[in-house]
């Protein structure tokens, strides 16, 4: 079997953040990528290519977080200004805010179902909330220092949390209680969450460790050390047999669960790793890094059985029979063997790098009530008007010609020469010019996502057809 239809590969990179990337989540249709910074803004990168990315502007300091509702048709962020909002991921870029802590919010997750959140801040609280009301429920308050995240049960009963008190604490939602608090780390766990089946939780610590544990036994057992560097992430395949990291060490890692042994090595980021996240069916994995790239990789280890995918990777990373694990939940705790061989992959040289040119980046919510202060969107046309207006507006005016002024869009006098020989007619006509530009392309934008669901609804027509004309008795 070839290792190329099993190894991960490169296909997207996306450039649009000017700050580190706090934290990458899938539009559960597979459609749509949410990214955040340290920039103050949340992106909503559209995968298919040749399309816009929109830029949501809103939250007044970092965003720290942001995910997708289960449905897909909203997205929470939270921020360091202490707020959360909740956007529709659309061109609109309508959003609601409410303060939810009195510090730093680090973390925000919706529940399985799509009714509540669950946010955590430097506050020391873990809190929890109704999504559609925005109204607070209920809040844990164990923690004795920040908390860095925050995340529900699939079930909704449980929260796993995780702070710099050196505590990983699983909180009962009925009872409103800590049932219990694991504290193995050498240092402060990064992340946490819980696996698909909600039996056990994995922890990212900056003791370059990760760790797995059984809820129902409360014991340690899995132990990586697989990092040179503080683990920032991690993320389950939904299938439950994978775990990625991502590290300040540059690289992902790939874990076999079942067999508790190091899986895949990938490099790509210039930078530390501060964000990874599996899509919701597993077929794709996103990356964001200190180095402001978003990236975008296919599993494809996932499209053949697993034990296909096992038996060719011990064959290629390890010559003698492995230790046989055969239960994610075994009798006693198991340390992850340090020496085992992993497959390294690094799209600069042995994957197949298909990344697409970066795209044009829209900001959303602007544009149907033009404002003349605001910049215009980042298209060839309007950048290149925009920088003629701006090299008449910054040179020397003649006597007693007039201009714009920036502030209050009212003209003042000028006493100075105008060595470009544009008039300020001219300039101001430009500037309409990009206004209107500024319109027409947003205006395209709706229309192009018209067509998108047009196609998708047209597509499910044929799909449909397709399948009762095969369940149509001969």
């Amino acid at each position: 079997m070839a290792s190329a239809l099993e190894d991960p590969t490169l296909e997207h990179s996306f450039k649009g953040h000017k700050d580190v990337i706090t934290s990458v989540d899938f539009n559960p249709n597979n459609k749509q990528l949410a990214t955040t910074s340290f920039d103050q803004h949340l992106m909503i990168w559209n995968l298919k290519p040749q399309t816009r990315a929109y830029r949501f502007t809103g939250h007044k300091d970092a965003v720290m977080c942001a995910q997708f509702s289960p449905s897909g048709h909203l997205v929470a962020s939270a921020s360091r200004d202490k707020t959360v909002r909740l956007w529709t991921p659309n061109i609109k870029g309508a959003s609601t805010a409410f303060t939810a802590h009195s510090a730093t919010v680090r973390s925000v997750n919706f529940s399985s179902d799509g009714n509540f959140l669950v946010t955590a801040a430097d506050d020391k609280s873990v809190k929890v909330w109704n999504a559609h009301q925005q109204r607070f429920l209920l809040s844990f308050k164990e923690h004795n220092n920040w908390v860095r995240c925050a995340r529900f049960s699939p079930d909704g009963r449980l929260i796993v949390s995780c702070s710099d008190d050196r505590t990983v604490k699983i909180w009962d939602t009925a009872s409103r209680e800590c049932i219990n608090t694991f504290t193995n780390h050498g240092g402060f766990a990064n992340f946490v969450d819980f696996n698909p089946s909600g039996t056990c939780v994995a922890s990212a610590g900056t003791d370059n460790t990760v760790q797995l544990w059984d809820v129902r036994i409360n014991k340690l057992l899995q132990h990586y050390q697989v990092h040179s560097a503080s683990v920032n992430c991690l993320s389950f395949h939904p299938s439950g047999n994978y775990l990625i990291t991502a590290s300040s060490d540059c690289t992902l890692k790939i874990m076999d669960l079942l067999e508790g042994r190091l899986f895949y090595t990938l490099h790509g980021h210039q930078g530390p790793v501060m964000a990874v996240t599996f899509s919701r069916q597993g077929e794709y994995f996103a990356s964001g890094g200190s180095d402001s790239q978003v990236l975008v990789w296919k599993t494809n280890f996932d499209s053949v059985p697993y034990n296909e995918v096992l038996k060719h990777n011990i064959v290629r990373t390890n010559p003698e029979a492995p230790p046989h694990i055969t239960d994610i939940h075994p009798r006693i705790p198991h340390w992850h063997n340090p020496r085992s061989q992993t497959i390294q992959i690094n799209p600069r040289t042995d994957v197949a790098d298909l990344q697409t040119s970066d795209p044009v980046v829209m900001d959303a919510g602007r544009g149907f009530v033009p404002d003349p202060r605001s910049r215009p969107v980042e298209t060839n046309w309007g950048s290149l008007l925009t920088n003629q207006v701006n090299r008449s507006i910054d040179a020397p005016l003649p006597a007693n010609s007039y201009r714009l002024d920036p502030v209050n869009n009212e003209p003042t006098a000028c006493s100075q020469r105008d060595h470009t020989g544009i008039p300020s007619e001219l300039t101001e006509t430009l500037g309409r010019i990009v206004e209107q530009l500024d319109v027409l392309t947003q205006t395209v934008s709706i229309l192009e996502q018209r067509l998108t669901l047009t196609e998708d609804k047209l597509q499910e027509c044929l799909d449909n057809q397709s399948t009762m004309l095969q369940e149509r008795p001969p």
